[in-house]
């Protein structure tokens, strides 16, 4: 009654019946359910998937993600007091400055190899740490999946993170079924870093014009603040492990050329 709409009519959506739907009875439906903004953009996606049955024969094939623009890396390197990075909807960390790579040191290990949600639920010893409020970590993660499924539905590489984390794992395949859907905007979220403890991090996500389907995430530490002070511990760290490889590997360039390796 609230979408003016038929008993008959609202069932057959419900079924997933839902192409030919007008603009108007989905934003009917959406003002009925009290629909949050990423809701009514995940609807309309599956309105549009449904419309257009052809696409599923055009899927594409898995590709490595392409590496970003050079303008983009830059943007990242002048953020020097948090973390900050670029990710797909995917949740693959495509770039990150110096201190986002030491921050995020345990996700590109294995198993987690650089995606989030691969990280939240199979390395669940270190994430359960590194989330403190593991649920909820878990819960935006599998939300953000499956607002990308509804984008795009027929992404092959998409459909094969959802099928690895659904058959691995039993806290994946319970929220996966629940179709919660969310944007990462902007909050507060705290962590546990293995190297220097607590943080609670203020964060904001921005869409890239060019690029909508990568987002640009960036965390800061209030000023002043004990998690302010870790941070800079932490880019200290990064800055001595990197000063020690660069080192190393200049040694055994001089060893090269004088034949001692």
């Amino acid at each position: 009654m609230l979408a003016d709409l038929s008993v008959e009519y609202y069932a057959k959506l419900e079924r997933g019946n839902i192409a030919g739907a007008s603009a108007g009875v989905l934003d009917a439906i959406a003002g009925a359910l009290q629909l949050d903004d990423a809701e009514r953009s995940h609807l309309s996606d599956l309105a549009r998937a449904a419309a257009t049955p052809g696409l599923k024969f055009q899927r594409r094939a898995v590709k490595k993600p392409a590496p970003i623009r050079r303008g983009l890396q830059l943007a990242l390197d002048t953020i020097t007091t948090g973390p900050a990075f670029v990710r797909n909807g995917r949740m693959d960390i495509l770039a990150t400055n110096a201190l986002g790579r030491a921050f995020y040191e345990d996700v590109f290990a294995a198993p987690g190899l650089g995606n989030l949600a691969r990280f939240n639920f199979l390395d669940l010893a270190r994430s359960r740490v590194f989330y403190p409020d593991w649920d909820t970590a878990a819960d935006a993660s599998v939300a953000i999946l499956r607002t990308e499924a509804g984008r795009d539905p027929y992404d092959k590489g998409l459909q094969d993170l959802i099928g690895e984390l659904s058959t691995r794992s039993d806290e994946f395949r319970t929220r996966w079924g629940a179709h919660n859907v969310r944007r990462h905007g902007t909050g507060v979220k705290s962590f546990h870093h293995a190297i220097v403890g607590d943080l609670t991090l203020a964060y904001e996500g921005l869409e890239l014009t060019t690029e909508p389907d990568l987002s640009f995430l960036i965390y800061a530490a209030e000023p002043g603040s004990p998690s302010e002070e870790r941070l800079r511990l932490l880019a200290s760290w990064a800055a001595t492990r990197t000063g020690a490889s660069e080192t190393a590997a200049e040694a055994l360039q001089t060893m090269a050329e004088h034949g001692d390796a």
